[in-house]
């Protein structure tokens, strides 16, 4: 079944749709989210309780208190889980790196499969206050790294003062775990000025120009990870 546009969902059908993909890989999900709600309402019911307020006034305070922070550690709750259970849906799928940093909020750009070859080893380009943030991701970490070599010098030519930076997508030593791959990105030290980032956008369209139509991996390139968020956020 084709995913849902979150733009044209209510955002009742957002929560409905982002619940119903979260609990196929947690199925626990159910259980923490109430569980949450349980244990903020108990706090928030204590804290209002707390008030200069007693007898009736106290007791409404207590239950705005309970509903309020059930609410919000049940959502807290909620939407750790369905990231974490994104993450896990698209780990080990080819382009799951690219899928991952769509998460990026404003001010970046992604472009997806900007280098790739036979052996379906990808690199993937971010363009963001850090310059140029080149991600590679395959099963064989050497040949990734040749082909992070590989477009770092076709980047280069057009790009001569801008920063650019390789990161490999995985688990092994040196390589940055998917579901740390948006955080390690958006952290990353600001180099350039947005006015620049335009520049260099422009510069990349000559680039990419010369490269004709890559060949993309076999199967279904994940791209939930975006939906996700915006299910999660009401967007």
């Amino acid at each position: 079944m084709s995913q849902l546009d979150p733009s044209t969902m209510s955002r009742r059908q957002q929560l409905v749709e982002t619940y119903r993909m979260t609990k196929q890989t947690d199925p626990t999900i159910g259980l923490w989210v109430g569980g949450s709600f349980v244990v903020g309402a108990v706090i928030g019911a204590l804290l209002f309780w707390l008030l200069p307020a007693g007898g009736v006034l106290g007791v409404v305070f207590a239950v705005i208190g309970a509903v309020l922070f059930g609410v919000l550690a049940a959502l807290l709750v909620f939407s750790r889980r369905a990231q974490k259970a994104a993450y896990t849906r698209i780990e080990g799928q080819p382009g799951a790196a690219a899928a991952a940093l769509n998460m990026l909020r404003r001010g970046w750009t992604v472009t997806p499969a900007v280098g790739f070859n036979k052996s379906q080893d990808v690199v993937h380009r971010v363009v963001g206050p850090p310059g140029v943030v080149l991600v590679g991701e395959g099963t064989s970490p050497a040949r990734v790294r040749g082909l992070l070599a590989t477009e770092r010098t076709k980047h280069q030519r057009v790009l001569p003062d801008t920063p650019i930076t390789e990161l490999v997508a995985g688990n092994g030593e040196g390589e940055v775990p998917l579901p740390k791959l948006v955080s390690k990105v958006s952290r990353m030290k600001r180099e350039v000025r947005p006015g620049e980032i335009t520049d260099i956008l422009n510069r990349l369209k000559a680039l990419d120009s010369t490269r004709g139509t890559l060949p993309m991996p076999k199967g279904p390139m994940p791209t939930n990870m975006k939906g996700m968020r915006q299910n999660l956020r009401g967007r």
